[in-house]
């Protein structure tokens, strides 16, 4: 399993689409990336849209649901999430729920899992939020637990957060489902995905990137784990433009704190930038969302048509 270029729809606030016509919006979007020459498509897995992006009330749809419908609607792509928040779900639950979207897709599924930040979320929906060494606890026991059910194998485990007896998963159609973790911690974060993840998914400024790629390596040495096992991706905010007037537009209603991993530029510019900031400095792949305009017919063709070539 490999992500290369993937396409991440993380807003559902469309200007002039009712709600009925909603997911008409986002299947068009998926079947533009996979048309173009991405190989997955990934929703974010939240209950209100994020800071930077929106306010808690704008459209957010519940991304196994989600998933499983982009199944029937696509034919190639992978499916994901960037990623699940691990508290939100049991984990035998959640391995049920990707496995299952891995029989719908016929072997298309991607765990995407990390472990959770939203407190807003958990309060609201009456989550435990707990701190942070918590939720890294709780992240480790629930690999333990799916990652041998994403593999046909029955765990019996017992932690101090969940327990599992002889936990079957059937039906299966793969004999393993890949996992993938999201997030940038140097010493909790990337320590897990050298033990238990096919894919790392690092989030942080473009400015850190070597200084994550560089971490993530001696957390694989230091598990024996060859480094080059381990693929990686990037996700970027991508915000193409036609002429410098309008790219001047976009980066004037880009958040500033959302600044430092956006691209903004017509096509060849943005290329030149992501394989110099990205793909240049270690990293095997590129995830990007497009929030300003990814729904405008056209939009998601085009971002293929650029980036594709740079990881082909």
């Amino acid at each position: 399993m490999t992500i290369r270029l993937g396409y991440q729809i993380p807003n559902f606030t469309y200007p002039g689409v009712p709600v009925e016509n909603l997911f008409d919006t986002v299947v068009a979007q998926a079947r533009e990336a996979e048309a173009s020459g991405f190989d997955t498509v990934l929703v974010m897995d939240h209950f209100y849209q994020l800071p930077g992006i929106g306010t808690p009330d704008n459209p957010m749809l519940e991304s196994y649901t989600t998933l499983g419908a982009l199944a029937t609607a696509t034919s190639s792509v992978q499916l994901s999430t960037l990623v699940t928040g691990n508290s939100y779900r049991n984990p035998p639950m959640l391995a049920k729920a990707v496995t299952t979207l891995d029989v719908v897709s016929k072997g298309r599924a991607v765990l995407g899992i990390g472990a959770g930040w939203f407190e807003l979320e958990h309060n609201s929906f009456g989550y435990d939020f707990g701190t942070f060494t918590e939720r890294f606890e709780k992240l480790e026991e629930s690999l333990s637990i799916i990652a041998p059910m994403l593999k046909g194998e029955n765990p019996t485990f017992s932690g101090k957060h969940y327990r599992v007896e002889n936990a079957l998963n059937n039906p299966r159609i793969r004999p393993k489902i890949p996992i993938m973790l999201g997030g940038s911690g140097e010493k909790k974060t990337f320590r897990l995905a050298a033990h238990f993840a096919d894919h790392m998914n690092i989030l942080c400024d473009v400015a850190d990137i070597p200084k994550k790629v560089a971490a993530l390596r001696q957390r694989c040495e230091e598990a024996g784990r060859d480094p080059s096992t381990l693929a990686t991706s990037y996700l970027a905010s991508v915000f193409l433009a036609e002429t410098e007037a309008e790219a001047r537009e976009l980066t004037a209603r880009i958040p500033e704190a959302r600044r430092a991993r956006a691209f903004v530029g017509r096509p060849e510019q943005v290329a030149e930038q992501i394989k110099t900031n990205i793909l240049d400095q270690g990293i095997d792949g590129i995830c990007i969302n497009m929030i300003l305009n990814g729904h405008v017919p056209g939009r998601v063709a085009l971002a293929g048509e650029t980036l594709r070539p740079l990881v082909s």
